[in-house]
């Protein structure tokens, strides 16, 4: 089935990793790929000791906006890299970790990642997550949970907290 963890609210991808320690405690193989992120996030160091296999990165340390015509080709060549990568592991669940962003970005190759989520073997779980999921995204959703922001620290200028938000 299809998840999909989105909205501007704390928790997304904190969802999603919980379900991948809940699969992975079960004895599944989980694949995660983190869009855009640097993978440094303490969830991935717990679950790759665990047995998840992750792929993460992008070109440098920039936000999309901040980048240059140059970073967004290599990061977009790294991003569907590390898609490939993880479509050639054995998984029970598949963890598209910002895929949103990443096609809202243009940072991925959209046909191959539509085609992971729309042509899915019926055994495999895959997340998606992110602040603005596609239409198509939604459409073929068989669980949507949207996280929304009502209150947050950094409003009040509190940073980001190890072990709470990383």
């Amino acid at each position: 089935m299809i998840h999909v963890y989105y909205g501007d609210g704390k928790g997304k991808t904190t969802a999603a990793m919980g379900m991948a320690l809940r699969a992975v405690n079960a004895g599944q193989r989980v694949v995660i790929v983190q869009f855009l992120k640097s993978g440094d996030s303490g969830e991935i160091a717990m679950l790759k000791k665990l047995g998840a296999t992750v792929f993460c990165g992008k070109s440098g340390q920039k936000f999309v906006s901040q980048m240059s015509g140059n970073e967004k080709r290599q990061t977009c060549e790294l991003q569907n890299k590390n898609l490939h990568a993880a479509l050639c592991k054995k998984a029970d669940l598949l963890v598209l970790d910002e895929a949103c962003a990443a096609w809202q970005l243009d940072m991925i190759d959209k046909t191959l990642l539509r085609s992971v989520v729309e042509n899915a073997p019926k055994n495999l779980e895959i997340v998606l997550t992110g602040r603005a999921p596609a239409d198509w995204m939604l459409n073929c959703a068989d669980y949507i949970t949207e996280m929304c922001c009502r209150k947050h620290p950094f409003e009040r200028g509190v940073t980001a907290r190890k072990g709470v938000e990383f």
